[in-house]
Protein backbone atom coordinates (compact mmCIF):
# COMPACT_ATOMS: atom_id res chain seq x y z
CA UNK A 1 0.00 0.00 0.00
CA UNK A 2 2.87 2.37 0.73
CA UNK A 3 4.14 1.90 -2.82
CA UNK A 4 0.76 3.00 -4.17
CA UNK A 5 0.98 6.23 -2.19
CA UNK A 6 4.43 6.94 -3.58
CA UNK A 7 3.28 6.29 -7.13
CA UNK A 8 0.28 8.56 -6.60
CA UNK A 9 2.53 11.34 -5.35
CA UNK A 10 4.70 11.06 -8.45
CA UNK A 11 1.65 11.50 -10.68
CA UNK A 12 0.32 14.56 -8.79
CA UNK A 13 1.78 16.93 -11.35
CA UNK A 14 0.21 19.96 -9.69
CA UNK A 15 2.72 19.53 -6.87
CA UNK A 16 5.81 19.21 -9.07
CA UNK A 17 8.19 22.08 -8.31
CA UNK A 18 9.45 22.03 -11.91
CA UNK A 19 6.12 21.26 -13.56
CA UNK A 20 5.85 24.70 -15.15
CA UNK A 21 9.23 24.42 -16.85
CA UNK A 22 9.32 23.54 -20.57
CA UNK A 23 9.06 19.85 -21.39
CA UNK A 24 12.30 17.94 -21.58
CA UNK A 25 13.91 16.77 -24.79
CA UNK A 26 13.02 13.20 -23.89
CA UNK A 27 9.37 14.12 -23.39
CA UNK A 28 9.26 15.97 -26.72
CA UNK A 29 10.88 13.06 -28.54
CA UNK A 30 8.46 10.54 -27.03
CA UNK A 31 5.49 12.75 -27.89
CA UNK A 32 6.76 12.91 -31.48
CA UNK A 33 6.63 9.10 -31.50
CA UNK A 34 3.29 8.67 -29.72
CA UNK A 35 1.21 11.40 -31.36
CA UNK A 36 1.32 10.04 -34.93
CA UNK A 37 0.64 6.51 -33.66
CA UNK A 38 -2.49 7.85 -31.96
CA UNK A 39 -3.51 9.81 -35.06
CA UNK A 40 -2.84 13.11 -33.33
CA UNK A 41 -0.79 16.15 -34.25
CA UNK A 42 2.48 16.51 -32.43
CA UNK A 43 1.82 18.98 -29.62
CA UNK A 44 3.63 22.31 -29.55
CA UNK A 45 5.51 23.59 -26.57
CA UNK A 46 4.19 22.17 -23.31
CA UNK A 47 5.25 22.36 -19.69
CA UNK A 48 6.80 19.29 -18.10
CA UNK A 49 3.55 18.57 -16.26
CA UNK A 50 1.36 19.01 -19.36
CA UNK A 51 3.71 16.86 -21.44
CA UNK A 52 3.53 14.15 -18.81
CA UNK A 53 -0.28 14.25 -18.87
CA UNK A 54 -0.31 14.11 -22.66
CA UNK A 55 2.12 11.18 -22.69
CA UNK A 56 -0.16 9.28 -20.31
CA UNK A 57 -3.18 9.99 -22.54
CA UNK A 58 -1.40 8.94 -25.72
CA UNK A 59 0.07 5.82 -24.11
CA UNK A 60 -3.43 4.78 -23.15
CA UNK A 61 -4.71 5.37 -26.70
CA UNK A 62 -1.82 3.52 -28.36
CA UNK A 63 -1.60 0.67 -25.86
CA UNK A 64 1.97 1.58 -24.96
CA UNK A 65 1.03 2.30 -21.37
CA UNK A 66 0.21 -1.30 -20.52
Amino acid sequence: MADENIAGAEKNRDRWTTGDEPMTGDQKSYLQTLAPEAGEDVPGELSKADASRRIDELQERTGRGR
